[in-house]
């Protein structure tokens, strides 16, 4: 039977951190390090299950602003005009904080848990967290897996019109929106059809609703994303094992994010996932995770 231990509240960074724990408290440490406006629930309870199993302690965490993590304040909501701005004139934007203070929650949380160095996963914006910890504070990187992210790099295609639309769309007003749009917004993401997935949507729609939404957050993480500008000059430096995962269909972080992240950080390996868009659907599971496990023990093989 494999340890869990349920939610709790760390104190790290100067915020509130709301982290969890499946696996062997003497295992392999590894971090899961979610996306943007995603709560930790969206690494699925099965995903850590099955990850904890091959031999890792799995410890996920909602990000500062969002879920049960502490709430910020400040930043107005992002207009057209500052990302033309951002795009034509290299106008930067005005953020609350940006991706090198989430690493320093990330590390933070390490910290508060006894960990000298761990394995690190992040998606989407996680990625970005993932590689910015990496670059910032490599002594406590074991491996790093970047999934469905980038460099930040302003040459990397932009997201799909519709899944730029969904991005920008005003918050929904009612748990009904909310749901309609949660149900719209993972079709538009995971690209295709993934029944068993749609299954559990509502599900973990109430469930994401009932731990709390936080628009003005989801707003101040995304304007921590474009205020800290490229990280690609500084990744070719970058001296940790590194895996590169990318879906060959990511509407939102483009194939191409994947590929440059994979070219900028000598010795990286690039995993593209047929048919995966920007997400994590069960059936691609057994993949990635072997992929993720025979990544980070053989970086703690190497190390040994």
């Amino acid at each position: 039977m494999l340890t869990h231990q349920p939610p709790q509240i760390a104190r790290a960074n100067g915020i509130d951190i709301c982290y969890e724990i499946f696996g062997d408290p003497a295992a392999e440490p590894l971090l899961l390090i979610m996306g943007l406006g995603a709560q930790m629930i969206h690494w699925d309870d099965d995903f850590c299950r099955q990850l904890a199993a091959r031999g890792f302690r799995v410890i996920r965490f909602d990000n500062r602003d969002i879920g049960k993590s502490s709430h910020l304040s400040g930043g107005k909501r992002l207009t057209a005009f500052e990302l033309l701005k951002l795009k034509f004139l290299k106008m930067p934007v005005a953020s609350t904080y940006r991706l090198i203070d989430m690493a320093k929650d990330t590390i933070g949380l390490m910290d508060v848990l006894g960990i000298k160095s761990a394995h690190l996963v992040g998606a989407s914006m996680g990625g970005m967290i993932a590689q910015e910890v990496a670059l910032s504070f490599p002594q406590r990187v074991r491996s790093l897996t970047s999934i469905m992210s980038t460099t930040g790099n302003p040459k990397i295609p932009p997201p799909t019109r519709e899944a730029a639309a969904m991005l920008m769309a005003p918050p929904p007003r009612t748990r009904e929106e909310y749901f309609e749009r949660f149900a719209r917004t993972w079709k538009v993401l995971r690209v295709g059809s993934f029944p068993e997935d749609e299954a559990l949507d509502p599900a973990r729609a109430a469930r994401t609703f009932e731990r709390g939404l936080n628009p003005a957050g989801v707003g101040r993480q995304l304007r921590a994303v474009l205020a800290s500008g490229s990280r690609k000059e500084r990744l070719h430096h970058l001296k940790i094992p590194t895996l590169v995962i990318h879906g060959t269909v990511d509407p939102l972080v483009r194939p191409e994010g994947g590929k440059d992240t994979a070219a900028s950080i000598p010795g990286a390996k690039l995993l593209m996932v047929e048919g995966m868009g920007h997400a994590l659907p069960i059936p691609m599971w057994p993949q990635i995770i072997d992929a993720i496990d025979k990544h980070a023990h053989g970086a703690a093989a190497k190390a040994a």
